[in-house]
């Protein structure tokens, strides 16, 4: 930037009264405005306030590119060193903050294509690389979009950003990012903490769980859990697994079921498979096994097939069939199959016949007829004709063209 600078004044010095005497005035031209001096002196000002610009935005670029700070916008950032004891540094924030502010940092992100931002709704259908998501901290913008797309066409962000709102010397709310999106600070200063360890955040996050009264603090607890999750460190699974004992709250399980089979890979279907056998509470169970579904490990499927077969609940059973079968092949189909034959209660056979229904056409219609036509129980046939109505399929119309014509 000093060089180009340098070139500039130079060029000035040497180049542009040589222009003037010997180009401009020979070729009857404009002749320099009166008082050379001052045009000078503006024209270095001009220099002076693009190379400011230049190497500002210079430094913009190192800093998003050693991912010093967020893409923050209308902020007051301070930056404070956090390279130990940040429970100790945030505290002390905290209670110095009468006024809103927002403490924030980042951690390095769970491996996978994560990005969590907000969208406009006519964004939601564009290619990644179109899509200019921008949250504001302030105001009623509450909402965020997570997306977990191995197959999108984008890099995954390589860092996640914690915000916690503070006013009157306490936390009001916990924002998550990923480092890829722009926020909007709405005016307030931003105090942002480097060099934060990991481990150190997630003991941080964790002290803001099991929070499950006033709906504040529920969304406070729900953003920790889901911040920690985000965690690409080991600490994660262990303080991720204390909070699935069931003498937590059932918000808490349920909530951590969730990014336990959605970011936490085989570590997470571990505990969610330990933690679906024996959490008592069914709502839990079934919320598990929605995280199974979406878990990438191949195992999953097994211990949902099990489930299907096993819990002790009817409409748990009968989700797993409902999740089985957006997973489809042939050891779902299977299960599906067997329960509709075998389960001792007839609402779960009905969500068996439905989650036929939800498989794919070549799959699911021929099962469909051979429920209609030979399944002892006649609400179950009822239910399978009326899926195979539903399903538009030239075989059911043969099918029931030919019940309709005996």
């Amino acid at each position: 930037m000093k060089s180009f600078l340098s070139l500039l004044r130079t060029q000035w010095n040497h180049e542009l009264p040589t222009a003037w005497s010997s180009g401009l005035s020979r070729s009857g031209g404009a002749q320099p405005p009166e008082g050379g001096i001052p045009y000078k002196r503006r024209f270095i000002e001009t220099v002076n306030r693009v190379a400011g610009a230049l190497l500002g935005l210079s430094l913009t670029f190192a800093i998003a590119g050693r991912s010093a700070e967020p893409r923050l916008t209308n902020a007051q950032i301070q930056t404070h060193a956090a390279a130990s004891a940040l429970e100790k540094q945030f505290q002390s924030l905290v209670k110095e903050q009468p006024e809103p502010a927002w403490i924030g940092y980042e951690v390095p992100i769970v491996e996978g294509n994560h990005r969590i931002c907000c969208y406009a709704d006519e964004d939601r259908h564009k290619p990644a690389a179109l899509r200019h998501g921008r949250c504001k901290l302030e105001g009623r913008d509450d909402g965020m979009n997570f997306q977990n797309n191995d197959n999108d066409e984008r890099d995954g962000a390589g860092r996640c950003v914690v915000l916690f709102r503070v006013t009157a010397g306490s936390v009001g709310k916990i924002r998550v990012f990923t480092d890829d999106c722009e926020l909007d600070a709405g005016g307030l200063a931003v105090h942002w903490l480097t060099d934060v360890k990991p481990k150190e955040s997630i003991e941080l996050l964790a002290s803001f769980v099991d929070r499950t009264g006033e709906r504040a603090e529920r969304r406070k607890s729900e953003a920790a859990i889901t911040a920690i999750a985000l965690h690409a460190d080991s600490a994660a699974d262990a303080v991720l697994e204390k909070f699935t004992d069931p003498k937590r709250p059932e918000e808490v399980r349920k909530n951590t079921a969730f990014w336990l089979g959605n970011v936490r890979g085989r570590k997470g279907y571990e505990i969610l498979r330990r933690m679906v056998r024996q959490d008592p509470s069914d709502k839990v169970r079934e919320q598990c096994i929605f995280a199974l579904h979406v878990s990438k490990v191949p195992e999953a499927v097994n211990t949902m097939i099990e489930l299907a077969h096993k819990d002790a609940n009817a409409h748990v059973r009968g989700q797993a069939l409902f999740w089985l079968a957006q997973k489809a092949g042939e050891r779902a189909v299977t299960a599906i199959a067997d329960a509709i034959e075998n389960d001792p209660e007839t609402d779960v056979k009905k969500r068996a016949v439905f989650a036929l229904s939800q498989l794919p056409k070549d799959e699911g219609v021929p099962k469909l007829i051979a429920v209609a036509r030979k399944n002892r129980n006649k609400e179950v046939r009822k239910d399978a004709m009326f899926w195979l109505g539903q399903s538009n399929d030239p075989r059911a119309l043969d099918f029931f063209e030919e019940v309709l014509t005996k």
